[in-house]
Formats: C-alpha cells, structure tokens, sequence
C-alpha cells in the first residue's frame, strides 16, 4: 500500500514521522508533499531525515517555501523541489491520503 501525506501546517512533525515509520515496518511505502506552513518542516531534520529511508518520497511546493520563507539551503537532493503537480501526483498514486 502507498501512504500520501499532506502536510500543510508545522504542527504535526512528530505524527507524520510516526505514522511514515509505522508504515515502512509493515511493509508499506509512503509519498510526502509540504506545502503552505508545512514547508517549515524542511528545516527539522527529523522530518527530512524520512527522505533518505527506502520506500519514501518527499517533495515540496517551491512557491510556498518561497512564500514562508524556508531555508531550503543544503536540503537533501533526495527532497524534490516541486509543484501542486507533485500534489496531484501523490493524490493519483497514493491508495489512501492523510493530510496533517
């Protein structure tokens, strides 16, 4: 199964990084797009640091980074720079979406 993640506040790390774990030790992947105040989130490396695990994807709106100001410097490559296309991608792939 493939977990989407929409993640569009920065109030919810610590849940997105359980529930991205929690599904990877059942044998599940897991697609993660920030955007709005969750691009904040790229700069906690705990969140970021779920890009680098096998059967994670994560990438992000550039347009809201820019808008809030994220310090997007030195981000793991494996974090793709994007657009509402990758939302949309998440959302066409993803068996079930969760939006935090």
């Amino acid at each position: 199964m493939k977990i989407g993640i929409l993640v569009n506040t920065d109030e919810y790390a610590d849940a997105v990084t359980g529930i991205v774990r929690a599904a990877l030790i059942r044998g599940h992947q897991a697609i993660i797009f920030a955007m709005d105040v969750g691009t904040r989130l790229l700069e906690n490396p705990e969140f970021t640091a779920l890009a680098e695990l096998e059967g994670v994807t994560m990438s992000y709106c550039d347009h809201s980074s820019q808008e809030f100001a994220v310090n997007t410097e030195g981000l793991n490559p494996a974090i793709e720079r994007s657009s509402q296309y990758s939302n949309a991608e998440m959302n066409h792939y993803a068996d079930k979406v969760l939006v935090l």
